[in-house]
């Protein structure tokens, strides 16, 4: 299974604090079947979370090593998962932000509780310039959980959805367990992934049967669970039709 979402480079948000710590989370990860990690640390305009990109991958280099030191059989990519604003392009050109391995995927986030009225205009700004936005964790933004079918217009718009597997398993309540399902269902979701911090509790088999239960479609899993991150690893379209 390949992972699109991670905060396993340590030191710089609320992940992972220390390169021990970063390797013990990838020697677990690698225990559970995770091949291909996506390190997708937090980037928050105006926050103490706002490391750059030189910076980002000087860290990165040094797990990187660590982590063949140590003979862990995982290929590890550098990203980031980065909180909305305006200034997404202009973040970009000074270098601050990484969109996924270099690609035109761009990991980005809402806020919990609300969603701004200048979303949609943003996202269509980044489209426009050739990105693709691809939202983290939609199954646990309020507006989607109680009207789950407005997330409909940003696919529309040319978002894709990256869900949270631990959703599945109740880790962030009933509520975002029930709306990753109805998304799943739909065929809505493109990508799954960790969001790991601190802990690892996975089972890939336990996840695929989980899976096989909700969409019954053994291409469309293995899609969620391996061929997309491909795909956007190799910056190559996806294919997939609104």
């Amino acid at each position: 299974m390949k992972d699109l979402h991670s905060h396993i480079l340590y030191g710089i948000d609320d992940g992972s604090k220390s390169i021990d710590e970063s390797i013990a989370l990838l020697k677990k990860l690698e225990e559970s079947g995770i091949t291909d990690l996506m390190l997708t640390p937090h980037y928050i305009e105006n926050s103490k979370y706002n490391i750059n990109n030189n910076d980002k991958e000087t860290i990165f280099q040094k797990l990187k090593a660590k982590a063949k030191k140590e003979k862990i059989n995982i290929r590890l990519y550098l990203g980031n998962e980065v909180y909305i604003t305006s200034n997404f392009i202009k973040l970009l050109k000074q270098e601050e932000i990484k969109t996924l391995n270099g690609s035109k995927y761009l990991l980005l986030e809402f806020p919990m509780s609300q969603i701004y009225n200048n979303t949609l205009e943003i996202i269509n700004e980044l489209v426009r310039r050739g990105y693709v936005p691809v939202l983290a964790h939609p199954e646990r933004y309020k507006e989607f959980q109680k009207h789950p079918d407005v997330v409909d217009e940003y696919l529309r718009s040319g978002v894709l959805l990256q869900g949270n597997f631990t959703s599945l398993f109740g880790k962030y309540g009933k509520e975002a367990e029930k709306t990753l399902k109805y998304f799943i269902k739909n065929k809505w979701i493109t990508f799954l992934g960790s969001d790991v911090h601190h802990d690892v509790k996975f089972n890939e088999k336990k996840l695929r049967r989980k899976l096989l239960k909700i969409t019954k479609n053994k291409e469309y899993i293995e899609d969620l669970l391996n061929k997309n991150f491909n795909k956007v690893i190799e910056n190559k379209d996806l294919g997939i039709l609104r």
